[in-house]
């Protein structure tokens, strides 16, 4: 596994957070009077010039999430309490109008899972750059058109290739394609939801390469959405853990790697191979997530925990500080013995330094 150049950086906070996500609940009604409560008393921070990583199985409300930062939610879904902040000021409640003048793609923009889905496949690309600019800038069809050339550059198109059509491009094209038209408008905070899905190994380390670029070059912040968590300790900076709609675990990447301390993170870190232990047998994480018809007053992960116990049924759990760590939480009530209960999947790093240093 390689590591980025500015992982390590974690420990350099900026100013305020660009976005605070704060005791956050996501609704969706069904037929009758049922609803799906899909995000629980989520919180997490992404910091300025912060990669932070949101890692979990499918269907924990990674997407819903994502969804919900840039009023892309459902007709049936909705945000039943909670904020959201972007730089200090409240979304959760804006308008579609507002969405669009004020955070989409000139505030935040979104990489989402397919990129064949989000090109408009009889429109050359040149021609969609010209209808973003038109309803988000003052950019004449030039202007738009050179952006456009500069960006395909930047993610490592032909600039010859604006006046394609989509389906010219192979899939990790049409990516990076996606990619240019993410920073169009100069975003603060660019949304990766599974970036790489669908494409071969090759391919994906070439995107996250040119979405890894970006950090140095451009000064965004990005959230990185991923079922895979090696991902996430390869490119980020910070991260949380996601299980059945609540937060599980939170904080930089080095603290996750070294020192997992709710049962899901460290089970999940597990799931992967190493190829530093390839003899290491992996972890399975057995059952299956609760439905969520009912906002749950426990933990979520308790059905599928080896180490849950009668008290983990009787109330959502609060964020625990790991080893009095601020930056650490882990949403768990026996987070602070996991380093005893866990003990046969944990492993240590070398005294005084982290494994992910060591793997540099």
């Amino acid at each position: 596994m390689k590591v980025r150049a500015g992982m390590m950086r974690w420990w350099c906070k900026m100013s305020d957070p660009i976005l605070e996500f704060n005791n956050v609940d996501i609704e969706y009604q069904t037929r009758g009077d049922n609803a799906v409560h899909a995000v629980n008393d989520a919180t997490f921070t992404i910091d300025e010039h912060d990669y932070f990583g949101l890692v979990g199985e499918s269907g924990c409300g990674k997407s819903t999430i994502a969804d919900a930062i840039v009023g892309g939610l459902d007709d049936n879904g909705e945000i039943s309490s909670g904020t959201i902040r972007y730089k200090g000021t409240e979304i959760q409640n804006y308008s579609e109008s507002q969405f669009n003048k004020e955070i989409r793609w000139k505030e935040i923009s979104v990489i989402p899972q397919s990129s064949m889905n989000s090109l408009d496949p009889v429109m050359k690309l040149s021609q969609q750059a010209v209808e973003i600019a038109k309803y988000h800038t003052d950019l004449s069809k030039a202007e738009a058109i050179d952006r456009l050339r500069e960006l395909f550059d930047v993610v490592g198109l032909s600039e010859s290739r604006i006046h394609d059509y989509p389906h010219q491009f192979s899939g990790g094209m049409q990516q990076r394609a996606i990619i240019a038209f993410s920073l169009f408008l100069q975003p603060s905070l660019i949304i990766a939801d599974e970036p790489t899905t669908a494409l071969d190994v090759i391919m994906q380390d070439q995107i996250l390469d040119h979405i890894n670029s970006l950090k140095e070059e451009w000064e965004i912040s990005m959230l990185m959405i991923t079922h895979d968590i090696s991902v996430v300790f390869e490119n980020c900076d910070t991260m949380a853990v996601m299980h059945g709609g609540q937060i599980a675990e939170a904080g930089n990447v080095v603290d996750l790697f070294d020192r997992p301390r709710h049962p899901y993170a460290i089970l999940l870190q597990n799931a992967f191979p190493d190829v530093r232990y390839p003899d290491r047998e992996l972890a399975v994480i057995e059952g299956h997530p609760p439905q969520l018809r009912e906002k749950p007053d426990f933990c979520t992960f308790a059905d599928r925990c080896p180490w849950s116990i009668a008290e983990c049924y009787e109330g959502a759990p609060d964020p625990q500080s790991v080893e009095g760590d601020e930056d650490h939480q882990a949403w768990c009530i026996r987070a602070n013995e996991m380093d005893e209960l866990a003990a046969d999947h944990l492993t240590k790093p070398a005294e005084g330094r982290s494994i992910l240093e060591d793997i540099q």
